[in-house]
């Protein structure tokens, strides 16, 4: 068979595609990508199981991920991607990061403050319940404008209140001690998407294009009128940039 006749033949199968969810996220984060792009990848999406750990989810990815996959993740969901691109780079044909970021806590007072932010929602979790601390911590994370929009704020308190506080404790501890990943960033070798929101307040724009300038093959996309919870808040800008950049892994092979 001809190079250009395996390259077409490849073409006909559909590529696998994990998708990472964040911090307290389930598959409803995913849910737009997941059904936009069944027509051109096996679309999964990963279980953050309880552990305090990223680098034991990224293991937990990793075992039962197929032998060549995509790998995105959106928030917590890309540190934990991160991980998995350390262990694993041989595996991967393509690799997105979503409103996230790659350092670790930052030291001295700067990251005591995100520690005790981070705190001050567990504890609100454990006195009010879920829902009342996800009103409270939806207010930095979604785009202004769009607080007041129900079709977009109902499903994502729904999904925070299907998790519990004492996983929420477990992943608070993983990020907390997260491992720094400015390393693994130039190792990455497949096709990349560096995306987020441009009013994303916890991932901003300007972290992310320093991501995308030390990875070599990644594309940086900015989605106006968004916030951090960009899969949700713009399911079809997102759903456009997944379908270019599974394009670009298609086009390599």
């Amino acid at each position: 068979m001809t190079a250009r006749a395996v390259k077409l033949q490849h073409r006909g199968v559909k590529k696998s595609l994990l998708l990472v969810p964040g911090l307290l996220c389930d598959d409803a984060v995913w849910a737009s990508q997941a059904a936009a792009l069944a027509d051109i990848a096996d679309v999964r999406v990963a279980n953050n199981g309880e552990t305090d750990s990223l680098g034991a989810l990224a293991e937990s990815i990793i075992a039962h991920a197929p032998p060549r996959f995509a790998l995105a993740g959106h928030s917590m969901g890309g540190r934990i991607a991160l991980e998995v691109a350390r262990r694993a780079p041989e595996r991967l044909i393509g690799f997105a990061l979503l409103d996230t970021g790659y350092e670790a806590l930052a030291p001295g007072e700067a990251g005591e403050r995100e520690a005790a932010g981070r705190h001050a929602l567990l504890a609100t979790a454990r006195r009010e319940g879920m829902r009342a601390m996800a009103r409270t911590w939806l207010q930095g994370m979604v785009y202004p404008p769009r607080l007041t929009d129900e079709e977009l704020v109902e499903p994502i308190l729904d999904m925070f209140e299907r998790r519990t506080p004492d996983l929420f404790a477990l992943q608070i501890k993983a990020l907390l001690t997260r491992p720094d990943a400015t390393s693994v960033l130039p190792t990455l070798q497949c096709p990349t998407l560096v995306l987020c929101g441009r009013e994303d307040a916890w991932a901003p724009p300007a972290r992310h294009d320093v991501m995308a300038k030390m990875i070599r093959h990644s594309t940086l996309e900015i989605v106006p009128d968004c916030g951090h919870m960009s899969p949700m808040e713009r399911p079809q800008a997102v759903n456009q940039a997944f379908r270019r950049w599974l394009g670009s892994i298609e086009a390599q092979a």
